[in-house]
C-alpha cells in the first residue's frame, strides 16, 4: 500500500518507526532539529524509493541505514560549516524490534558512558554508536563510513579503548566499567 502512496499505510509506517529512527539520527548529528529535518528527509526518501527495497532486510533496518546515512552526510555538513562545539545530551533510546531494546536513561551508569561517550572524537563516536547501540557488524560499518574493514575495527577498538580511558579517570573516581 505504501508503494502506491497511500497515505494512510505511509502515516502507519512513520508512526510505527519515527522515533526510533529520530533516535538513531539524534545520537549522530547531535542537534534535535537536524536530527528531526534528517529523520523527516528519510522517510521522504524511503517512500519515494520503495521499489528499490527488495526485501533482504526487514523494512526497519532498510530505513535504519537511510537515516544512518543521511545523518553522517548531514553532520559531516555541519562539521565543515560550523567547527563551534555541541552541547552535551542524554538520548532515550526505544526499539522498533529491530536493534537494541529499551534503555533506562536514569540509570547513572548509561548516563555517564553517553557523557564520556561524547567526549571522543566524532569518528570513535560514531563508530561505537552504530557498533554497540545501532547493532552493525563491522562490515556494514566500513561500507557506511566509507572505510576499509580492519581501519573499522581498529577504529571501534580504539574508540573502545578511549572509552575505557574516560570512564575510568572519571573526576569522581565513582564509576569504574569493563567494556568488552
Amino acid at each position: 500500500m505504501c508503494q502506491r502512496g497511500e497515505q494512510a499505510a505511509q502515516l502507519e509506517v512513520y508512526n510505527r518507526y519515527y522515533k526510533a529512527m529520530y533516535n538513531t539520527s539524534l545520537r549522530i548529528v547531535k542537534d534535535e532539529a537536524e536530527a528531526q529535518d534528517v529523520m523527516q528527509e528519510a522517510f521522504l526518501n524511503a517512500f519515494t524509493k520503495l521499489d528499490s527495497f527488495k526485501g533482504d532486510a526487514t523494512f526497519g533496518s532498510w530505513l535504519k541505514r537511510i537515516v544512518v546515512n543521511k545523518s553522517l552526510n548531514s553532520y559531516q555538513r555541519s562539521k565543515r560549516v560550523d567547527e563551534t562545539s555541541i552541547e552535551d545530551h542524554l538520548y532515550k533510546i526505544e526499539d522498533d524490534g529491530q536493534g537494541v531494546s529499551e534503555v533506562d536513561y536514569e540509570s547513572l551508569k548509561v548516563q555517564q558512558v553517553m557523557l564520556a561517550m561524547d567526549k571522543l572524537k566524532d569518528n570513535y563516536r560514531q563508530s561505537l554508536s552504530l557498533h554497540l547501540i545501532e547493532g552493525y557488524d563491522y562490515e556494514e560499518m566500513s561500507e557506511i563510513m566509507n572505510v576499509s574493514y580492519s581501519n573499522c575495527r581498529t577504529m571501534v577498538s580504539r574508540a573502545k579503548e578511549s572509552l575505557r580511558k574516560i570512564l575510568n579517570t572519571n573526576e569522581e573516581g565513582q564509576y569504574r566499567t569493563t567494556i568488552r
